[in-house]
Protein backbone atom coordinates (compact mmCIF):
# COMPACT_ATOMS: atom_id res chain seq x y z
CA UNK A 1 0.00 0.00 0.00
CA UNK A 2 1.86 3.20 -0.83
CA UNK A 3 1.20 6.43 1.01
CA UNK A 4 -1.81 7.59 -1.14
CA UNK A 5 -3.72 4.74 -0.15
CA UNK A 6 -2.62 4.53 3.32
CA UNK A 7 -3.94 8.62 3.53
CA UNK A 8 -7.17 7.37 1.50
CA UNK A 9 -8.16 4.29 4.32
CA UNK A 10 -10.35 5.64 6.65
CA UNK A 11 -9.47 9.01 6.76
CA UNK A 12 -12.11 11.70 7.57
CA UNK A 13 -11.51 14.99 5.22
CA UNK A 14 -14.01 17.82 4.37
CA UNK A 15 -13.26 19.20 0.98
CA UNK A 16 -13.96 22.30 -1.05
CA UNK A 17 -13.27 25.90 -0.22
CA UNK A 18 -16.61 27.08 1.40
CA UNK A 19 -17.04 23.68 3.70
CA UNK A 20 -12.92 24.07 4.29
CA UNK A 21 -13.45 27.72 4.92
CA UNK A 22 -16.53 27.16 7.64
CA UNK A 23 -14.27 24.42 9.55
CA UNK A 24 -11.74 26.53 10.33
CA UNK A 25 -14.30 29.49 11.35
CA UNK A 26 -15.96 26.91 13.27
CA UNK A 27 -12.87 25.72 15.20
CA UNK A 28 -13.51 21.80 14.12
CA UNK A 29 -10.16 19.95 14.58
CA UNK A 30 -8.13 20.08 11.51
CA UNK A 31 -4.70 18.22 11.40
CA UNK A 32 -3.39 19.80 8.40
CA UNK A 33 -5.17 21.19 5.19
CA UNK A 34 -3.95 20.72 0.88
CA UNK A 35 -4.16 22.79 -1.58
CA UNK A 36 -3.61 22.45 -5.02
CA UNK A 37 0.12 24.01 -6.70
CA UNK A 38 -0.56 27.40 -8.06
CA UNK A 39 -3.88 27.81 -6.27
CA UNK A 40 -3.53 31.21 -4.56
CA UNK A 41 -6.30 33.33 -5.52
CA UNK A 42 -9.72 34.51 -4.08
CA UNK A 43 -11.10 31.94 -1.43
CA UNK A 44 -7.98 29.97 -1.48
CA UNK A 45 -5.76 33.22 -0.03
CA UNK A 46 -8.71 33.78 3.06
CA UNK A 47 -8.34 29.55 3.89
CA UNK A 48 -4.25 30.31 3.87
CA UNK A 49 -4.90 33.39 5.82
CA UNK A 50 -6.67 32.07 8.26
CA UNK A 51 -5.43 28.21 8.54
CA UNK A 52 -2.24 30.45 9.58
CA UNK A 53 -4.23 32.67 12.18
CA UNK A 54 -5.55 29.01 13.80
CA UNK A 55 -2.19 27.08 13.51
CA UNK A 56 -3.00 24.98 11.52
CA UNK A 57 -0.42 23.07 8.80
CA UNK A 58 -0.93 23.84 5.26
CA UNK A 59 0.99 22.15 2.21
CA UNK A 60 0.84 22.03 -1.74
CA UNK A 61 0.70 19.52 -3.31
CA UNK A 62 -0.30 18.20 -6.92
CA UNK A 63 -4.01 18.35 -7.66
CA UNK A 64 -3.81 14.66 -8.61
CA UNK A 65 -2.97 14.24 -5.06
CA UNK A 66 -6.42 15.86 -4.26
CA UNK A 67 -7.89 14.02 -6.97
CA UNK A 68 -7.56 10.54 -5.03
CA UNK A 69 -8.74 11.56 -2.06
CA UNK A 70 -12.29 13.31 -3.62
CA UNK A 71 -14.00 13.94 -6.56
CA UNK A 72 -14.93 17.65 -5.77
CA UNK A 73 -12.48 19.58 -3.85
CA UNK A 74 -12.05 22.67 -5.60
CA UNK A 75 -8.25 22.73 -5.05
CA UNK A 76 -8.48 22.59 -1.13
CA UNK A 77 -9.07 19.29 1.41
CA UNK A 78 -8.65 19.57 4.79
CA UNK A 79 -7.76 16.63 7.20
CA UNK A 80 -9.98 16.55 10.02
CA UNK A 81 -8.05 15.13 13.64
CA UNK A 82 -9.99 12.79 16.09
CA UNK A 83 -7.97 14.37 18.72
CA UNK A 84 -7.88 18.05 20.30
CA UNK A 85 -4.16 18.93 20.61
CA UNK A 86 -2.99 20.35 23.76
CA UNK A 87 -0.29 22.71 25.45
CA UNK A 88 2.83 21.99 26.39
CA UNK A 89 2.18 22.88 30.13
CA UNK A 90 -1.09 20.74 29.87
CA UNK A 91 1.26 17.63 29.71
CA UNK A 92 3.49 18.46 32.55
CA UNK A 93 0.22 18.87 34.67
CA UNK A 94 -0.87 15.02 34.06
CA UNK A 95 2.51 14.32 36.22
CA UNK A 96 1.76 16.54 38.34
CA UNK A 97 -2.00 15.13 39.02
CA UNK A 98 -0.22 11.60 39.17
CA UNK A 99 2.09 12.72 41.26
CA UNK A 100 5.20 11.14 39.29
CA UNK A 101 8.51 12.68 37.54
CA UNK A 102 7.20 13.93 34.09
CA UNK A 103 8.06 11.47 30.95
CA UNK A 104 7.44 13.40 27.51
CA UNK A 105 8.07 12.03 24.15
CA UNK A 106 9.24 14.33 21.22
CA UNK A 107 9.05 13.56 17.52
CA UNK A 108 10.99 15.71 15.77
CA UNK A 109 9.99 15.02 11.74
CA UNK A 110 8.73 11.50 11.78
CA UNK A 111 6.33 11.91 8.72
CA UNK A 112 4.98 8.24 8.70
CA UNK A 113 1.58 7.87 10.06
CA UNK A 114 2.62 4.59 10.70
CA UNK A 115 5.58 5.25 12.64
CA UNK A 116 3.82 7.87 14.33
CA UNK A 117 0.99 5.67 15.49
CA UNK A 118 3.38 3.01 16.40
CA UNK A 119 5.59 5.61 18.71
CA UNK A 120 2.45 6.63 20.22
CA UNK A 121 0.83 3.26 21.11
CA UNK A 122 5.04 2.59 22.79
CA UNK A 123 4.63 5.55 24.57
CA UNK A 124 0.64 4.99 25.97
CA UNK A 125 2.07 1.44 27.06
CA UNK A 126 4.85 2.72 29.25
CA UNK A 127 3.24 5.39 30.90
CA UNK A 128 4.35 8.24 29.22
CA UNK A 129 2.58 12.02 30.48
CA UNK A 130 2.07 12.96 26.73
CA UNK A 131 3.71 13.30 23.04
CA UNK A 132 4.96 16.28 21.28
CA UNK A 133 5.04 16.93 17.47
CA UNK A 134 5.79 20.04 15.51
CA UNK A 135 3.23 21.57 13.47
CA UNK A 136 5.17 21.31 10.04
CA UNK A 137 7.36 18.11 9.10
CA UNK A 138 4.90 15.70 10.66
CA UNK A 139 2.48 12.80 10.03
CA UNK A 140 -1.05 13.69 11.03
CA UNK A 141 -3.19 12.89 13.40
CA UNK A 142 -6.34 11.09 11.10
CA UNK A 143 -8.30 8.35 11.95
CA UNK A 144 -5.37 6.56 10.18
CA UNK A 145 -2.81 7.23 12.43
CA UNK A 146 -5.12 6.04 15.35
CA UNK A 147 -5.67 3.18 13.80
CA UNK A 148 -1.90 2.17 13.51
CA UNK A 149 -1.75 3.31 16.91
CA UNK A 150 -3.92 0.91 18.30
CA UNK A 151 -6.46 3.02 19.96
CA UNK A 152 -3.05 4.84 21.84
CA UNK A 153 -4.25 8.23 20.59
CA UNK A 154 -7.07 8.62 21.79
CA UNK A 155 -6.02 7.73 25.42
CA UNK A 156 -2.37 9.49 25.37
CA UNK A 157 -2.31 13.34 25.09
CA UNK A 158 -0.78 15.41 21.87
CA UNK A 159 0.33 18.44 22.14
CA UNK A 160 1.14 20.51 18.74
CA UNK A 161 3.99 23.22 18.55
CA UNK A 162 5.07 25.28 16.18
CA UNK A 163 8.63 24.90 17.42
CA UNK A 164 10.02 22.39 18.98
CA UNK A 165 13.52 23.61 20.16
CA UNK A 166 11.33 26.32 21.69
CA UNK A 167 9.47 23.52 23.39
CA UNK A 168 12.41 21.59 24.66
CA UNK A 169 13.27 24.82 26.46
CA UNK A 170 10.26 24.88 28.10
CA UNK A 171 10.70 20.97 29.03
CA UNK A 172 13.92 22.28 30.33
CA UNK A 173 12.68 25.53 32.75
CA UNK A 174 10.16 22.13 33.83
CA UNK A 175 13.23 20.35 35.55
CA UNK A 176 13.12 17.91 32.46
CA UNK A 177 16.25 16.32 31.28
CA UNK A 178 16.43 15.93 27.69
CA UNK A 179 17.71 12.71 26.22
CA UNK A 180 18.17 12.44 21.96
CA UNK A 181 18.55 8.89 20.18
CA UNK A 182 21.42 9.13 17.92
CA UNK A 183 23.40 6.23 16.66
CA UNK A 184 26.71 7.99 16.53
CA UNK A 185 26.09 8.95 20.71
CA UNK A 186 28.93 7.77 23.13
CA UNK A 187 27.13 6.18 25.23
CA UNK A 188 24.17 3.46 24.95
CA UNK A 189 20.80 3.47 26.17
CA UNK A 190 20.93 0.86 28.83
CA UNK A 191 23.81 2.72 30.53
CA UNK A 192 22.41 6.23 30.55
CA UNK A 193 20.14 7.25 33.09
CA UNK A 194 16.90 7.82 32.08
CA UNK A 195 14.75 7.54 35.52
CA UNK A 196 13.43 11.26 36.83
CA UNK A 197 11.86 13.87 35.10
CA UNK A 198 12.88 13.14 31.55
CA UNK A 199 12.34 13.67 27.53
CA UNK A 200 12.80 11.56 24.94
CA UNK A 201 13.40 12.79 21.09
CA UNK A 202 12.92 10.30 18.27
CA UNK A 203 13.95 11.99 15.70
CA UNK A 204 13.41 10.67 11.89
CA UNK A 205 14.67 7.34 10.41
CA UNK A 206 16.45 8.96 7.18
CA UNK A 207 17.66 12.03 8.68
CA UNK A 208 17.44 11.99 12.28
CA UNK A 209 17.54 14.64 14.80
CA UNK A 210 17.47 18.10 13.24
CA UNK A 211 20.67 20.08 14.19
CA UNK A 212 19.36 22.50 16.84
CA UNK A 213 17.18 19.97 18.19
CA UNK A 214 20.46 17.99 18.74
CA UNK A 215 22.28 20.83 20.23
CA UNK A 216 19.37 21.48 22.81
CA UNK A 217 19.82 17.52 24.34
CA UNK A 218 21.01 17.48 27.35
CA UNK A 219 22.61 13.77 26.80
CA UNK A 220 22.06 11.05 23.66
CA UNK A 221 22.37 7.58 23.66
CA UNK A 222 22.77 5.15 20.85
CA UNK A 223 21.06 1.35 20.31
CA UNK A 224 24.10 -1.07 19.54
CA UNK A 225 23.86 -2.66 16.29
CA UNK A 226 25.69 -5.95 15.35
CA UNK A 227 24.09 -6.82 12.36
CA UNK A 228 24.46 -5.64 8.79
CA UNK A 229 21.48 -3.16 9.62
CA UNK A 230 23.14 0.71 10.05
CA UNK A 231 19.60 1.67 11.53
CA UNK A 232 16.11 0.25 12.81
CA UNK A 233 12.77 1.25 12.08
CA UNK A 234 11.95 5.02 13.97
CA UNK A 235 8.78 2.93 15.93
CA UNK A 236 11.21 0.51 16.83
CA UNK A 237 14.17 2.40 17.88
CA UNK A 238 12.01 4.53 20.29
CA UNK A 239 10.11 1.54 21.52
CA UNK A 240 13.26 0.35 22.68
CA UNK A 241 14.80 3.51 24.02
CA UNK A 242 10.74 4.01 26.11
CA UNK A 243 10.96 0.93 27.61
CA UNK A 244 14.21 0.86 28.90
CA UNK A 245 13.11 4.69 30.70
CA UNK A 246 10.21 2.58 32.07
CA UNK A 247 12.24 -0.31 33.42
CA UNK A 248 14.70 2.36 35.20
CA UNK A 249 11.73 4.13 36.85
CA UNK A 250 10.27 1.20 37.91
CA UNK A 251 13.34 -0.04 39.76
CA UNK A 252 14.52 2.94 41.05
CA UNK A 253 17.96 1.99 41.39
CA UNK A 254 20.77 4.73 39.81
CA UNK A 255 22.53 3.82 36.94
CA UNK A 256 25.71 4.83 36.33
Amino acid sequence: MDERDKEKENISVIAGRNPVMEAIKQDELISRILVSKGQKEGSILKILSDAKKKGIPVKEVAVEKLDSICASHQGVVAYISPIEFKEVSDLLEIAKQRNEDPFIIVLDQIEDVMNLGAIARSAEAAGAHGIIIPLHRSAPVTPTTVKASAGALLNIKVARVTNITRALEELKEAGLWICGTHQDADSTYYNANLKGPLAIVIGSEGEGMSRLVSENCDFTVNIPLVGSMTSLNASCAAAIVIFEALRQRQNGKTVK
